[in-house]
C-alpha cells in the first residue's frame, strides 16, 4: 500500500508518523508514504497558493494550479484520490476496509484555510469526513484515515487484534481488565479467571452485545449475531420495554 498526502504542513505528518504503528509498517515495510508540499507546485512568489474569493467574504481560498499540480504529479492509474472535506461521506470502519482491499495507493489531498476553489472537485474521486464539525485543516482527518488503514493491512499488527475490535461485526468492544484483581472493592468478574476459555468466550460475546444495545443500538446487525447473542438481544428488548 502506497499514500502520498498533499498538504501544506509536512511537519504536521511527520511528527506523527515517525511514532506508533505508521513508524512499524513503514520499517516492516508494509507500506509506503510520501509527503507532497502544495506549496513546491505554486508558480506565484512567496510560494503563494491562496487567494481572496470572488464575489466577496471571509477567508482565503485554495487555488487550483497548485494542488491539481500536486495530484498530477504522483498519480497513476491506480490511484484513488481523496479529498478531506466536511462535506464528505462519514469515515467509518467498514470504508478503511474497503480502502485496505481495493486500493494500492491512496492520495489524501488535506483542505486548508476557506476552502477550496470548487473546481479542484473535478479532480477528486471521493470527499471524505470524520464527523459533522470544523477543523482547521485536514492533516488530522488525513492521519486518521492512515491509522485505521494500516493497522488492517496483513502483518501490521496481530489478526486477532484488530478482528475483535470495536466495529467489527458491527458491535462494540466487550469490556476488558488487569492487575490488580480487587481495586477498591470492584474485582474483575470471576469468569476471566477462571481459565475456562469458552466461558470466557461466551461472556465476552454477551458483553459486545451489551455495550453495543446501551452505548449504540444503531450498530446492531441481526444477521452477524450467534444464536446466544440474538437470545440476549431479545431480552435486552423485553427489559428495556418494561421499564
Amino acid at each position: 500500500m502506497k499514500y502520498s498526502i498533499l498538504t501544506l504542513f509536512p511537519n504536521i505528518i511527520k511528527s506523527y508518523i515517525s511514532e506508533s504503528i505508521i513508524k512499524k509498517a513503514l520499517e516492516r515495510e508494509k507500506i509506503e508514504l510520501e509527503i507532497i508540499d502544495i506549496r513546491d507546485f505554486t508558480t506565484l512568489p512567496h510560494n503563494q497558493v491562496d487567494e481572496y474569493q470572488f464575489g466577496g467574504g471571509r477567508g482565503m481560498v485554495l487555488m487550483c494550479d497548485p494542488v491539481v499540480s500536486a495530484i498530477e504529479s504522483v498519480k497513476t492509474e491506480n490511484s484513488i484520490v481523496v479529498l478531506t472535506s466536511p462535506q464528505g461521506k462519514t469515515w467509518n470502519q467498514n470504508i478503511a476496509k474497503s480502502f485496505a482491499a481495493e486500493y494500492d495507493h491512496i492520495i489524501i489531498v488535506c483542505g486548508h484555510y476557506e476552502g477550496f476553489d470548487e473546481r479542484i472537485l473535478k479532480y477528486i474521486d471521493i470527499e471524505i469526513s470524520i464527523g459533522d464539525y470544523v477543523l482547521t485543516g485536514g492533516e488530522l482527518p488525513s492521519l486518521i484515515m492512515l491509522d485505521s488503514i494500516t493497522r488492517i493491512i496483513p502483518g501490521v499488527i496481530n489478526t486477532e487484534s484488530h478482528e475483535q475490535e470495536s466495529f467489527e461485526n458491527n458491535l462494540l468492544d466487550y469490556p476488558v481488565y488487569t492487575k490488580p484483581h480487587d481495586y477498591r472493592g470492584d474485582k474483575v468478574p470471576e469468569v476471566l479467571l477462571s481459565g475456562h476459555h469458552a466461558n470466557i468466550q461466551k461472556w465476552r460475546d454477551e458483553q459486545q452485545l451489551i455495550s453495543t444495545f446501551n452505548k449504540r443500538p444503531d450498530l446492531i446487525d441481526e444477521s452477524k449475531l450467534n444464536k446466544v447473542q440474538i437470545q440476549l438481544l431479545e431480552n435486552l428488548r423485553k427489559s428495556k420495554g418494561d421499564k
